[in-house]
């Protein structure tokens, strides 16, 4: 990333970190690197005081921990319909087997269950997930399936598509018009590792007390290489799902809404806030007299024609979120 915190700033926000780091529990390196996804993103400028800002006033108060039950629960969720759809990626023809199917889907399933309960604990409304067996085309345009306000269950007025991402992404990328189909669209980032699934079974014993004990009975392994395996693969411990804010469909966006940064030869858009049309990037290298357009952090997209967010331009006050569930 190209925003990098300066040695000055460094030394300024070490107690930061440091706090970042225990709430998370995570090292203080990945610590620093949340800051610095959140400079990049456009989330906070790369002051310290505005960085201190950010923690306090946006990511703390956003952030939802997923305890071991929790992703149980998202879990088995997933797997109740995942070997009913197609083990193909939306847009793509890479094919991705029926495990790494399983993982992703519980990832995104995570974001929603954040969701949920940051719902839940700021404005007490209980809302339940489309995850039931069932068609997936039933809950393409809706993440949230039912609301509860005062005694009464009913659907929602809206429907809420939820986007489950990495800790460290920086842009909301809605392909295509699937940015039509919902009228709000949540951003979530979760600091899930990639052996999440791993380390859930590991914490359940799968591998100590199946896997690895049917090696050791039937002489496939010693018991200190099954002791060494157990050992390596991680623990399991608390998620955290950064609630980052939202985006309306209805909403006065503006073609190439853009901004960024020009290079010697190549121009890298770092804050893009609605419609992506094809073209868009060729129209933006002849303005800015560029090379190359890229995207900050991933370069280029898979597709040309979408809606696209920095997370910075999306919306998350409290104000904000209180207007949004003034529509649930």
């Amino acid at each position: 990333m190209a925003k990098k915190l300066r040695k000055q700033d460094l030394g300024e926000l070490q107690s930061s970190f440091k706090e970042l780091s225990d709430f998370l529990s995570c090292p203080f390196e990945e610590a620093q690197s949340v800051v610095e996804t959140a400079i990049a993103s456009g989330e906070c400028a790369r002051e310290t005081s505005s960085v201190l800002e950010w923690i306090e006033t946006r990511f703390i108060p956003n952030v939802v921990f997923i305890d071991h039950l929790g992703y149980a629960e998202m879990c088995i969720n997933a797997l109740r319909t995942v070997p009913r759809i197609t083990a193909t990626d939306f847009g793509s023809s890479r094919q991705r087997d029926l495990g790494q199917l399983w993982a992703d889907m519980t990832r995104g399933y995570l974001g929603e269950l954040a969701v949920k309960r940051y719902i839940e604990r700021e404005f007490a409304i209980a809302i339940s997930l489309g995850h039931e067996l069932g068609d997936l085309e039933d809950f393409l345009n809706s993440d949230i399936k039912e609301v509860t306000l005062n005694g009464v269950t009913r659907p929602p007025h809206v429907a809420v598509g939820i986007k489950t991402m990495k800790i460290n992404a920086l842009w909301l990328d809605i392909p295509n018009a699937q940015f039509l189909h919902s009228d709000f669209h949540i951003s979530v980032k979760v600091k899930a590792p990639r052996d999440h699934l791993f380390s859930f079974f590991k914490s359940i014993s799968v591998f100590k007390d199946k896997v690895l004990k049917l090696g050791t009975d039937h002489a496939l392994i010693t018991a200190d290489e099954s002791e060494r395996i157990f050992t390596e693969i991680p623990d399991f411990g608390r998620i955290a799902a950064y609630v980052c804010g939202f985006v309306p469909q209805h909403a006065p966006y503006r073609d190439l809404d853009y901004g960024g940064r020009k290079g010697t030869k190549n121009f890298t858009v770092t804050s893009w806030n609605g419609p992506l049309r094809d073209g868009d990037f060729e129209r933006i290298r002849t303005r800015e007299s560029a090379h190359r357009v890229q995207l900050e952090g991933i370069g280029q997209l898979s597709h040309d024609q979408g809606y696209l967010f920095n997370s910075g331009s999306l919306r998350w006050r409290p104000d904000d979120w209180k207007e949004f569930v003034d529509q649930l």
